[in-house]
């Protein structure tokens, strides 16, 4: 298989899976990894869901073969704004060393990786003594709505697995490849003002009405400090601290502050009390505005007061916070905040997903005493250490992937996460890329990983 050559033949199926309209673009996409996964000798099974079939490809084996479940995603985020682009989104090309394009980064490449290192894997070895699930699916964009009923469907067969391996968290750089041990949690939340029943002349009937605008930017300032603590009541309660090692692993990152800042663009980072940038965006919980709008978006000038204003806000959570006490307490703050003369209604927009963790190298679940999951740890370490030359780091991740939290509450499966896109992929935004040289060392890596872990003994004590 080749690899650079697939992922280009990938993208070019532009599989959105939040717009009705990119259908044939997702039945592209699907088709195409399935026809790889035949190709490599696996049994390819299409669930249906009510809106983006899940692939499940399986290559089966002994009971006393160990089992792992491979994760991705075959459905991408929008490519908007395309003006921003270099190249055409959906018209990916190869320069720099990288391939750019929609979903190059997130997440097509990273589970093609998986899908060569098997290939290559199974040629080599076809007597392999592993058992494999791939588990593609279409909706992880969209927070993967159709994913719980799935889980529930095959949940005997799954729970027989004995871990998940994935790549869709995030690395340093192409150089110093993490395994993720923890992701934030997240909620969302869409909240509506209502003022007067249509926009009004801002001459007439200016200085009579309260400015929804004015309303809605008053609440959002409100929910911050000039620390930039959330200020909501019981918001930070039973907040865990990170851990010693989780500290020591944090500080061999090679990146500093001031490295950050500047890649951000920013003069000044904003982190919370008591943590500095580095470690606010792994430990800290957030509170996040991320659309606002409302009122004459044109060009030029428009005198209105509008009628209705929005703003649409997700909060990162962190060990020790319930994803629903949270979610209350913000719509809750909101309410109490909101000046007479505007009605407020809020919506519950991304779903509800506590914080996920499966440290490397301390138990936390009974499940966690699996030996496949812990020789699967040892291996990603010693594979990748191999591959890049240098061994990986432990660290928590910023970002949220509620489908794993799904996972191991549903089938008890826990998971190794290793990341294989950088800063410098702009997963979300323009000009997406995958770097070449990274993912065929991140084929050796996985090909390394899978054979280890074959032939495992599933009960060793």
């Amino acid at each position: 298989m080749d690899l650079v050559r697939e992922l280009i033949e990938y993208v070019k199926h532009p599989s959105v899976s939040t717009d009705p309209a990119f259908k044939e673009g997702m039945d592209g996409a699907r088709n195409h990894v399935c026809g790889l996964l035949k190709a490599a000798g696996l049994e390819v099974e299409i669930v249906p869901t009510p809106l983006h079939p899940i692939v499940l490809a399986r290559r089966r084996g002994p009971e006393s073969w160990p089992h792992v479940v491979l994760y991705g995603h075959y459905d991408v985020q929008p490519a908007d704004p395309l003006n921003l682009w270099t190249t055409p989104a959906f018209a990916p090309e190869i320069r720099q060393g990288r391939v750019w394009g929609r979903g190059t980064a997130d997440n097509k490449g990273p589970h093609l990786v998986a899908v060569a290192a098997l290939t290559r894997l199974l040629q080599r070895r076809p007597d392999l003594p592993l058992r494999i699930t791939f588990l593609i699916e279409g909706e992880e964009e969209i927070g993967s709505p159709s994913f719980p009923e799935f889980l529930h469907k095959y949940k005997k067969e799954l729970s027989e697995a004995d871990c998940v391996i994935l790549s869709d968290t995030a690395s340093p750089s192409s150089d110093q490849i993490v395994i993720t041990t923890g992701l934030r949690g997240i909620i969302g939340l869409e909240v509506n003002l209502t003022g007067p029943r249509s926009d009004l002349h801002s001459g007439i009937h200016g200085g009579a009405v309260y400015n929804p605008i004015q309303a809605l930017t008053e609440i959002c300032a409100s929910l911050h400090d000039a620390d930039n603590a959330v200020t909501i009541d019981g918001f930070y309660d039973g907040v865990q601290a990170p851990e010693r090692w989780e500290r020591e692993q944090l500080a061999k990152l090679p990146l500093t502050e001031d490295e950050y800042r500047r890649f951000l663009g920013v003069d000044e980072l904003h982190a919370a009390p008591g943590l500095n940038g580095l470690e606010a965006t792994r430990f800290a919980p957030t509170l996040e505005f991320n659309g606002i709008g409302g009122g004459y978006q044109g060009h030029g000038s428009k005198t209105v007061i509008p009628s209705k204003v929005f703003a649409k806000i997700t909060c990162r959570l962190v060990p020790g916070q319930d994803p629903v006490f949270i979610h209350r307490q913000v719509a809750d703050t909101i309410r109490a905040r909101a000046p007479k003369g505007v009605r407020v209604e809020i919506k519950e927009m991304q779903g509800n997903a506590a914080y996920y963790v499966c440290p490397p190298n301390r138990p936390n679940t009974p499940k966690d005493q699996n030996p496949v999951l812990a020789r699967a740890f040892h291996e990603a370490e010693k594979a990748i250490a191999e591959a890049f030359g240098r061994p990986p780091l432990f660290l928590r991740e910023g970002g949220s992937v509620p489908i794993i939290g799904d996972i191991r509450r549903e089938t008890g499966l826990d998971s190794v996460m290793i990341g294989l896109f950088t800063p410098e992929s702009n997963l979300h935004a323009p000009d997406e890329n995958f770097e070449i040289k990274m993912a065929e060392k991140a084929v050796v890596a996985y090909e390394l990983l899978l054979e280890r872990v074959a032939g495992t003994p599933r009960h060793a004590v």
